[in-house]
């Protein structure tokens, strides 16, 4: 009998690294699924999800391209957190259900990872085997994001507060990867990677 492959979710906060270090498990050979960008893509794509948004935010939550609104849905989730929270009820059951078809058709792995900014946050890390959380001290990633998406320091900042303290996120993970670039990253995954190949 084939050996069940594990789920394995790697997250971190803004700025901290974690799309790099998802694309160093990639050069390994582990598929990764990056929910926030499917989450993305399912909003404009999937039909039943489409109707149950237009229910909350209205028809205008499409644009006529059949693309989704998101200066006004980001408008009216903000300001209203209960839509917020219905919008997310919506939107994480069907991830996960697409995360774990995406899982089942991956082969010959000994496990998948699934990169989620809100991991914690969202109840979906009690669904995996296992989470990684890449850690950067906060400095380090204002810096990194202010460079990356042209922000200002207090844009950060606000964006920071809206996610899981990364102190917290580090006493619930299972492994965390140092990205401060003093600590070798790369050699830091390869070990890991080693450690996941051998957990069954």
């Amino acid at each position: 009998m084939a050996l069940q492959k594990l789920k394995i979710g790697i997250t971190g906060g803004i700025g901290s690294g974690k799309s790099t270090v998802a694309a160093v498990f990639e050069v390994l050979g582990i598929p990764v699924y990056y929910a926030d960008s499917r989450a993305k893509w399912l909003m404009v794509n999937d039909q039943k999800l489409m109707t149950s948004i237009k229910n909350i935010f209205g028809t205008d939550a499409y644009l006529m391209d059949g693309s989704l609104n998101r200066p006004l849905i980001a408008k009216i989730a903000f300001n209203n957190p209960e839509k917020l929270k219905k919008l997310n009820a919506l939107v994480h059951p069907a991830v996960k259900l697409d995360y774990e078809h995406w899982h089942r058709q991956q082969k010959n792995v000994p496990y998948t990872l699934k990169e989620a900014a809100l991991l914690f946050e969202s109840g979906s890390a009690h669904e995996l085997d296992a989470v990684i959380e890449v850690f950067a001290a906060q400095k380090i990633r204002i810096n990194r994001v202010r460079k990356r998406d042209g922000l200002t320091r207090k844009q950060v900042l606000s964006r920071i507060r809206n996610q899981m303290p990364e102190r917290e996120k580090r006493k619930l993970a299972d492994f965390v990867l140092l990205n401060d670039g003093k600590n070798g990253l790369i050699k830091q995954v390869l070990d890991l990677h080693q450690r996941l190949k051998n957990i069954q």
